[in-house]
C-alpha cells in the first residue's frame, strides 16, 4: 500500500505550483494599453508587455488600480543599439492642473553611449526637481529592477534594489510633498529628438525602427483606493493587522542601504538640480541645504 507521503507528495506539488501561478504577476489584469493603435502588445499569457515606436506613432499603458502611497517594482529592458533620439518613461501621476508625480524617463543615445536616467518629482503641479545618473550596466542587454518606494515620509527611487535617490517629507520646511492625490501608473515609448539626446542635436534614426521596449515581473506593495477609500485604511499609517505585510510604509534607509546611495550618487549621477546655482539665482530650493 502506497505511503501516505507518496500519494500527498503529487498533491501537493500542484498545489504549490497553482500558488505560485496564481501569485505571479499577469500584466493582463494590472494594466491597460491605452494608445499606440497596436503598437503595444501584452504576450505570454500576460508575462510580457512590449511598447513599440515607429516613426508614425510610438504607444503607451496605465494600470487599472490607483494607489495612494506603495512600494512598486517593474523590471525594464530598454531599447537597444542607436535609441537616440527616443524616451522610455515610467512613472506614477495624478491628474489635475496640481497634479503630482514620481518619474523615471530613460534618454536614448547613440549605440555604444550610456542612457541616461533621468529622474523628478512633482507636486503641486510643479516639479524642477530633476537628477540624472548613468546605470553601472547596460540597460538594454537584460532585464532590470526599477523600484518606486512611496511612503508619507519618503520617496526611493532604486535599481536592482540599489536606492539611486531619496525626496524626504520637508513640508515642515514648506516643501511640497505628494501625499494626498492618488496616482496611477504610466509607460509609453515616443519620440523626443528636439529635446532628448545632447539637447536634440542627434535625431532619431527611423531607419532603426521599431524600437521596443519590455515590461515584466510588476509588483506593487501598495494601497489601492476603490471608490475613494485606500486598502489601507487611514491615509497616516496602514491597519495594525497587517503592520508586518505593510512595512514599507515606513521604511526608510538604513546605513547599508544609505552607503550605496552615496556610492551611486558619487560616481553615476550627472546632474543635480541642487548643485545649479545658476537656474536657481534666488537661491538653492529649500531641501538642497539638508545634508
Amino acid at each position: 500500500m502506497a505511503s501516505l507521503n507518496t500519494l500527498l507528495g503529487p498533491l501537493l506539488a500542484l498545489l504549490v505550483a497553482s500558488l505560485a501561478a496564481a501569485s505571479a504577476s499577469n500584466l493582463h489584469n494590472d494594466f491597460d494599453i491605452t494608445w499606440g493603435d497596436g503598437r503595444a502588445k501584452i504576450l505570454n499569457n500576460g508575462e510580457l508587455l512590449t511598447l513599440n515606436l515607429d516613426s508614425a506613432s510610438g504607444s503607451g499603458f496605465q494600470s487599472r488600480n490607483e494607489y495612494l502611497f506603495g512600494k512598486i517594482d517593474m523590471q525594464l529592458k530598454l531599447v537597444p543599439g542607436n535609441s537616440a533620439g527616443t524616451v522610455t518613461a515610467y512613472y506614477l501621476s495624478s491628474k489635475g492642473s496640481a497634479w503630482d508625480e514620481i518619474d523615471f524617463e530613460f534618454l536614448g543615445n547613440l549605440s555604444g553611449d550610456p542612457y541616461i536616467l533621468h529622474t523628478n518629482v512633482f507636486s503641486q503641479g510643479k516639479g524642477n526637481r530633476e537628477q540624472q545618473f548613468y546605470l553601472w550596466f547596460d540597460p538594454t542587454a537584460d532585464f532590470h529592477t526599477y523600484s518606486i518606494l512611496w511612503n508619507p515620509q519618503r520617496i526611493v527611487f532604486s535599481v536592482d534594489g540599489t536606492p539611486i535617490r531619496e525626496f524626504k517629507n520637508l513640508e515642515s520646511m514648506g516643501v511640497p510633498f505628494p501625499k494626498n492625490q492618488p496616482m496611477r501608473i504610466y509607460s509609453s515609448l515616443w519620440n523626443a529628438d528636439d529635446w532628448a539626446t545632447r539637447g536634440g542635436l542627434v535625431k532619431t534614426d527611423w531607419t532603426q525602427a521599431p524600437f521596443t521596449a519590455s515590461y515584466r515581473n510588476f509588483n506593487a506593495e501598495a494601497c489601492v483606493l476603490s471608490n475613494g477609500a485606500s486598502s489601507c485604511g487611514t491615509n497616516t499609517s496602514p491597519p495594525a493587522s497587517s503592520a508586518a505585510a505593510n512595512a514599507w510604509f515606513s521604511e526608510e534607509l538604513d546605513s547599508t542601504r544609505q552607503e550605496r546611495l552615496k556610492w551611486v550618487q558619487k560616481n553615476y549621477m550627472v546632474y543635480n538640480y541642487c548643485k545649479d546655482t545658476n537656474r536657481f539665482p534666488q537661491g538653492l530650493p529649500p531641501e538642497c541645504n539638508m545634508a
